[in-house]
């Protein structure tokens, strides 16, 4: 066979040409045994055999001449190399996974915030859009702020503002047709209730005649008691209108005295993110029991009128499970919470980790470094390609920023060198280590910027996910 001439695409990732010719001994194409070496060497797949290698030529490898020699071109370990088989995300955390049936109270809950915006909180639009947007994410628990509107019709806007307003209707309705289409598991419904008797009786019905069997309407039976059924119970939960209180009515907290003493297991608190802040600086191994036993929602604080978000990181350190954010507001925060809930099949459920949930040692965030065994993560950033250019037309200069996110000694960033002049194949070589004390709430963020000045930069994309859904390898991907 020919040795053919590298395309363009091979000699603009000739990191990549490199390593395949590294297994190849000289020969034009890489035989099933030298990819199997390729496995287990580099993408550290020691559970993988010559099946699973000539599986591959047959999944990536179009050449038919190659595919019959089972081998693979260049063209074809490239195509293997860029597809999803090679992402840095374990793709087996791509299917629910985690143990589902668990109370409520041991899951992190994907939680939206003034779900009905799309924009600020002061002048901004309101759109059944974003109760769409924000269930096609993965979110469980979706807010709903009503008063009182005309012909007897509840509204939801952001109160006193002058936010636009949608039927009450319309948003269960909403809610109803697309509640389930990318999970399976509940959905609550926090309802800030400003309506008068009459029209919640108008809600409740709402409620009722609308989401008909996919509402919870009596309590289920189930064997945990005295604790919160498990996510495997597919309901709509409704959190105001007393009749159709079920699990989770709020309550005011007071302190975790307080709550130990009084608190029903159906009862829930809710609180701004600068009392949970405080809360947790002072009494955070208080707050991870809290958590053990109750469902705790933070959301952001009044003065975000732009509706921007705190970090969700600091509140599942403490185990809340409600962390609520603006889900029309892009950035760090929002990044973090997509890269914690694509884990578990993007169900919107995560189930805690044990050291969350442990009564027999008490867990305390912000205590510095725990004394649990570090684990080292070790990364090397090779490459880059076809980055996209900014509108100027002018190639970016980029570099790439690995963040570690977790609890605050585990939270660190590094920086690769940047690269002049190069969107289209920039080439790093950067090792990075890592110490992490408590990996399971780790997560780890890739952000590429341009340099756009000696300490300014600006965003160019970013890629996050758990720390322990990251896949071993030298030669992972980001999607």
């Amino acid at each position: 066979m020919k040795k053919r001439k590298a395309s363009s695409s091979s000699s603009r990732r000739a990191e990549i040409q490199h390593l395949y010719q590294s297994y190849t001994s000289g020969q034009t194409t890489l035989p099933a045994s030298a990819l199997l070496r390729f496995l287990h060497k580099e993408q550290m797949e020691l559970s993988a055999d010559e099946e699973m290698a000539e599986n591959l030529i047959d999944k990536y490898e179009i050449e038919e001449t190659a595919r019959e020699s089972r081998s693979m071109t260049f063209e074809g370990f490239l195509r293997y190399m860029e597809s999803k088989d090679c992402c840095v995300f374990n793709q087996a955390h791509t299917s629910v996974y985690h143990d589902m049936d668990q109370p409520l109270t041991s899951y992190f809950i994907s939680s939206s915030h003034n779900t009905y915006l799309t924009g600020d909180q002061l002048v901004g639009k309101s759109h059944l859009d974003a109760y769409v947007c924000a269930l096609r994410k993965g979110c469980r628990c979706l807010e709903i702020d009503c008063w009182d509107g005309p012909d007897m019709e509840p509204v939801v806007y952001h109160g006193y503002t002058l936010t636009t307003k949608i039927l009450f209707k319309d948003v269960i309705t909403t809610v109803e047709q697309h509640a389930f289409e990318v999970s399976a598991y509940p959905v609550i419904l926090s309802l800030e209730n400003h309506c008068s008797e009459e029209q919640q009786e108008v809600m409740a019905q709402y409620l009722i005649s609308i989401l008909g069997e996919k509402l919870l309407r009596t309590p289920l039976d189930h064997p945990n008691t005295g604790a919160l059924p498990s996510p495997n119970k597919k309901v709509v939960v409704a959190k105001a209108l007393s009749d159709l209180v079920i699990y989770t009515r709020s309550v005011k907290f007071i302190s975790f005295s307080h709550a130990k003493d009084s608190q029903n297991y159906y009862e829930n608190t809710s609180m701004a993110e600068k009392k949970a802040r405080k809360l947790a600086k002072a009494s955070g191994a208080d707050f991870v029991w809290h958590n053990q036993t109750f469902l705790s929602r933070i959301y952001p604080a009044g003065s975000r009128t732009s509706s921007s978000n705190y970090n969700p990181q600091e509140f599942w350190n403490i185990g809340s499970q409600l962390v609520a954010l603006n889900f029309q507001s892009l950035g760090l925060p929002m990044d973090l919470n997509d890269g914690r809930f694509q884990d578990n099949g993007g169900c919107g459920y995560i189930l805690k980790p044990a050291v969350l949930m442990s009564s027999q040692r008490s867990f305390d965030p912000s205590c510095g470094k725990c004394s649990l065994r570090c684990t080292h993560l070790l990364l090397k950033v090779i490459s880059g390609s076809n980055l996209p250019i900014p509108r100027s037309g002018k190639p970016l200069d980029p570099f790439v920023r690995v963040e570690t996110h977790g609890i605050a000694s585990d939270s660190c960033r590094k920086n690769t060198h940047t690269v002049k002049n190069n969107s289209l194949s920039p080439h790093w070589e950067a090792d990075m280590n890592f110490r992490i004390s408590v990996p399971e709430l780790c997560l780890i963020r890739f952000c590429v910027r341009d340099q756009t000045g000696l300490l300014s930069s600006e965003f160019v994309g970013q890629y996050t996910l758990p720390f322990t859904s990251m896949k071993k390898g030298e030669t992972q991907k980001l999607q």
